[in-house]
């Protein structure tokens, strides 16, 4: 009687194996200098999906948005930059996020709550995905980003992917839109004002 219930189990590994390698990009893996140093710089936010609820709306009312991430390697905290289009105006907001290296989190203290989102890589390293509530399916959530607005189907290619391996469905993205972003003056203004503010702070050291 064990005999048949082994070999059944063996003649399904195989699927299970190519099932596991198909979804490897939706398993957060732990945090290191390097995956910090590769998240360094200006991000685009190019599409969600999420079902919780609260989450949803705020996606929802987004038209485009960008971003500046600054590691602190040292005190494993972020400094975020960003630049969001809502409701046809340009909303600035700068913070930090908190670094969690053994469980491959990132965390950002909002509105009371502290809100952590799973670092998934893509195999391309112009792009990457946060992973929002895996474990609880009516919650889950998953965004993707890239190192310019416009990507290609290959690069969606992951992220579809991954939607699928997380149980979420196409029809619920919600894409952003660069067309419509009105932050590109802004961002000028303050970095520039950001170069001078490193150069005097460089003369005065």
């Amino acid at each position: 009687m064990v005999l048949p219930w082994a070999l059944a189990v063996l003649s399904l590994l195989p699927l299970l194996d190519a099932q596991d390698l198909e979804c490897a990009n939706t398993k957060p893996v732990p945090i290191t200098n390097a995956t910090l140093e590769r998240l360094s710089g200006k991000w685009f936010y190019i599409a969600s999906v999420f079902r919780h609820p609260k989450y949803y709306q705020s996606a929802k009312e987004i038209q485009a948005a960008f971003f500046y991430l600054t590691p602190n390697i040292m005190e494993n905290v972020i400094l975020l930059r960003e630049y969001i289009t809502m409701d046809d105006q340009c909303i600035y907001n700068s913070s930090y996020l908190g670094v969690q290296r053994e469980n491959g989190t990132l965390s950002k203290y909002e509105g009371g709550i502290q809100h952590f989102a799973y670092l998934l890589f893509t195999k391309d390293p112009k792009t990457y995905m946060f992973s929002f509530c895996p474990e609880d399916e009516p919650n889950r959530g998953l965004v993707f980003y890239a190192d310019k607005q416009e990507v290609t189907q290959e690069q969606l290619r992951e992220f579809y992917e991954a939607l699928k391996c997380m149980g979420l469905q196409g029809m619920e993205i919600l894409y952003t839109n660069g067309k419509k972003d009105l932050c590109g003056p802004l961002e000028k203004q303050l970095e520039e004002e950001r170069k001078k503010e490193n150069k005097s702070s460089q003369v005065d050291t």
